[in-house]
């Protein structure tokens, strides 16, 4: 017998830029399963303060896409040491990047990223991770016309002066679904902890759906340890609609819907589809808890639906004709819900329905009416 073992695949590179007029040390986490899914692309999520900041975001992005709690993605760190203080150069006129910072600014958009895109295979939703001085300079990507990232992770940012009104009137005009991510504690560095309770007063008084907002504050980690807690928050956050149907989702959403529940479920992939460009499978974990809530609420009229698309998810499966005969079975057309099980008989088991239990319900149908 032999064991395959796939982990994620980690590449150093060394990227010649033209605008940093030298070599500059690249990570590359690709996914599990890169290499065995030639069709497959990926989100990318570019670290900065690759150096030390890498292996926490990396190691974070392949355990919860190991749950399929978030997307398989490719992890992009840049290395800074050493060049740190001239990759953040700002003018004290009006806070943008000039100079070496202008030049890190365009490797990053106008090298690195097409550099990935060519390399690897990638979709278009992009993440960037800053912390400190670079979780302010990632900001300004999003001052751009075009945001180049569409989600930003903003750990303990060391904002320029006038960041906390670009950030907000920036944000208060974006027409595109937009993730922002702000963290501090109560033991960061005082001017950054004040700087960040501003831009989250600024920023949650912004009336725009597009933006997805989140601000954490924790207490007691300091300035260098909080990207190692905030971290799995915030991709959690990101990626919240991408995880299983929860308990609370089911409880406090599902169960609370007057519309299908169906319909619920098919927007919810949608979704996922039209935020990350992934074209997610719907999960056996969602399809259970769309049949829980019918069960409970006693709208069979939608096992139809779900019928039809578990049919197409899981074509060579019971699940879909196993929901089509519940659906028939509760609205009176108990011969035709019999035959239904019967016919599922032919096809695999799946998620606790099985031969017997298909034939045990025929069974039943057919002692009860006589059939």
């Amino acid at each position: 017998m032999c064991i395959k073992f796939v982990n994620a695949q980690v590449i150093y590179e060394p990227f010649n830029s033209s605008k940093l007029g030298e070599t500059r040390e690249v990570k590359i986490q690709l996914p599990r399963g890169y290499d065995a899914n030639p069709d497959k692309k990926y989100p990318i999520i570019m670290v900065f303060d690759g150096d030390y900041m890498f292996e926490a975001v990396s190691g974070n992005v392949d355990y919860y896409s190991y749950w399929e709690d978030m997307p398989d993605a490719i992890v992009v760190g840049v290395n800074q040491m050493g060049s740190r203080e001239a990759d953040m150069y700002y003018s004290e006129q009006n806070s943008l990047p000039i100079e070496t910072g202008a030049s890190f600014f365009e490797f990053i958009g106008m090298e690195l990223i097409p550099h990935i895109e060519k390399t690897y295979r990638t979709e278009k939703f992009r993440v960037a991770i800053g912390h400190g001085e670079t979780a302010n300079f990632i900001n300004y990507y999003l001052l751009k016309g075009d945001p180049i990232f569409k989600a930003y992770i903003a750990i303990s940012p060391d904002l320029a002066p006038d960041m906390l009104n670009y950030i907000p009137e920036r944000l208060g005009k974006i027409e595109t679904k937009m993730f922002y991510y702000l963290a501090t504690s109560e033991n960061d560095v005082a001017s950054i902890n004040t700087g960040s309770e501003a831009l989250n007063t600024a920023i949650s008084g912004i009336d725009n759906k597009n933006i997805l907002y989140n601000f954490k504050k924790l207490e007691d980690p300091t300035h260098y340890s909080l990207p190692a807690y905030v971290i799995p928050d915030a991709l959690q956050k990101i990626f919240l609609v991408y995880q299983p149907i929860s308990k609370k989702e089911y409880r406090e959403t599902i169960l609370e819907l007057e519309s299908s529940p169906v319909v619920y479920l098919e927007e919810k992939y949608q979704t996922i589809l039209d935020l990350f460009g992934v074209d997610k499978k719907i999960l056996l974990n969602d399809f259970k808890a769309i049949q829980a809530a019918i069960e409970k609420t006693e709208k069979f009229e939608y096992y139809e639906d779900l019928g039809k698309l578990a049919r197409k998810q899981y074509p060579k499966t019971m699940l879909g004709s196993y929901y089509l005969a519940r659906f028939y079975e509760e609205t009176g057309e108990t011969k035709k819900a019999m035959r239904t099980y019967q016919s599922a008989f032919v096809l695999e088991e799946i998620a606790g329905i099985t031969k017997d239990l298909v034939l045990e319900k025929a069974d039943e149908i057919k002692a009860d009416f006589g059939y």
